[in-house]
């Protein structure tokens, strides 16, 4: 299955009961935002400037987990700002499941091989037995694998601080990382060299040590799509167990950025909605020959085979200033409740329908946060859509793919075709 059954039917059973309640609007994900803190500057992002006042801010442990409660959703994905800097993170990961949800934990890989070092460090203060004879094989793998210094073991073996609740492996979470190429096309975007070599070190520790692992991946109008394929092809190889990929969006808060900040033009980097539908003009083999998580309704969308209309409140974002209205990335207010962003929002205002804008902001927006949902709730539904779904979704997963082992990822920094990015580094005059 492309999808673990157990998270596939509990999804489609919460789905399947707000029908049979005649439910209008309901959250099937919710965005939570506990910060929007992040180490990394990336180009076409704008949440920490959008949120630039209230950067030092953070949402309480049981707003976080109120938030989940409140709406309902079945998955939860953890953004941001980067959440793994969340000073709680951990309580919030074993809080959200033990409410039995879906965590997505949407991270820029930088702290997770810390996080997984934090568990490792917890498994080992335990008794001697079976599981911890398992995780030495593995720990053993680690340091062949050069994903663990011998002095990170030894920190492992001998800790300052057991972290309580660490985030652990299981079948109801996922770390999903954010890639958005080859190594220096992805640097150049988070604009730091040596992220993308991160990343696939800390996803390879992640398989090894048994976590579930996604990517999530953003479009743009300089994105070769030959380049995602190779990625792609490397990253079935590695054994990531799934990807989302969509559009990248000119909202509001991006273009200021690009714009003051690095004095680009957003129309030089955003897709239109024309543009989209040419990058993704294959997208339906790449569903069937990766990974990919979603609907074949919301492919074939991106794709232009068909339309869509806009569901935003049902992937609602909550942070530190309350509901997020009306979308993930447009900003008109924030509510006090989930209740009040359905109820006070005027939805008919919003996206695309029949080749109009009904806001000239939603023009060129195709985001899978709009517009997944509406293919899965089948709201646009056309004859064979379900059917559509169910082999998608619970025929068997693409086939790993050994091609990836001939893909050359490393085409940045490591290859030693870098680029100036992040921090400017000493010279060593100004070093003296």
């Amino acid at each position: 299955m492309r999808f673990p059954l157990a998270l596939t039917a509990k999804i489609a059973a919460y789905i399947v009961g707000k029908k049979l309640r005649k439910v209008d609007k309901f959250a099937t994900v919710l965005q939570l935002e506990p910060l929007h803190t992040c180490n990394l500057t990336c180009t076409g992002c704008g949440r920490i400037r959008e949120y630039s006042t209230s950067l030092k801010d953070v949402m309480s442990l049981e707003d976080c987990l109120g938030a989940a409660e409140e709406c309902g959703a079945p998955m939860i994905s953890i953004c941001g700002g980067e959440p793994l800097i969340y000073p709680q993170i951990e309580a919030l990961v074993d809080g959200l499941l033990k409410q039995r949800r879906i965590v997505y934990i949407c991270t820029n890989g930088m702290f997770m091989r810390k996080k997984m070092r934090d568990w490792v460090a917890y498994e080992l203060a335990k008794p001697p037995g079976r599981k911890r004879r398992e995780l030495e094989a593995k720990l053993a793998e680690l340091v062949r694998e050069e994903l663990l210094t011998e002095a990170q073991l030894e920190e492992i073996r001998k800790p300052s601080k057991i972290q309580e609740t660490p985030i652990a492996p299981s079948r109801w979470m996922y770390w999903n990382v954010h890639l958005d190429g080859l190594e220096r096309t992805h640097d150049l975007i988070v604009e730091r060299e040596g992220v993308f070599k991160e990343c696939v070190a800390a996803m390879r520790m992640a398989k090894i040590l048994g976590y579930q692992v996604a990517t999530n991946t953003t479009v743009y109008k300089e994105t070769q799509m030959d380049e995602l394929r190779q990625m792609f092809d490397y990253l079935s190889w590695l054994g990531v167990d799934g990807h989302t990929i969509s559009p990248g969006y000119d909202y509001d808060s991006a273009k200021e950025d690009m714009r003051k900040r690095l004095n680009l033009q957003p129309e030089n980097f955003f897709l239109t909605r024309a543009a989209t539908k040419t990058k993704f003009k294959d997208i339906r083999e790449w569903g069937e020959r990766y990974a990919i998580f979603g609907t074949p309704g919301y492919l074939d969308f991106l794709s232009g085979e068909r339309d869509l209309t806009c569901s935003a409140w049902a992937i609602p974002t909550r942070n530190i200033r309350g509901w997020k209205g009306p979308c993930y990335l447009m900003t008109d207010a924030h509510y006090a409740t989930y209740r009040d962003l359905l109820d006070q929002t005027q939805w008919e205002n919003f996206g695309v329908v029949n080749g109009e804008a009904r806001d000239p902001r939603c023009e060129n927006c195709m985001v899978h946060c709009g517009y997944e949902p509406t293919a899965a709730l089948g709201r646009d539904a056309r004859p064979g859509d379900t059917w559509e779904n169910v082999k998608f979704n619970f025929g068997p997963k693409p086939e790993r793919r050994a091609e990836g082992a001939k893909v050359n990822a490393f085409t940045g920094v490591t290859s030693g075709n870098g680029h100036k990015t992040g921090r400017p580094q000493k010279t060593e005059a100004a070093a003296a």
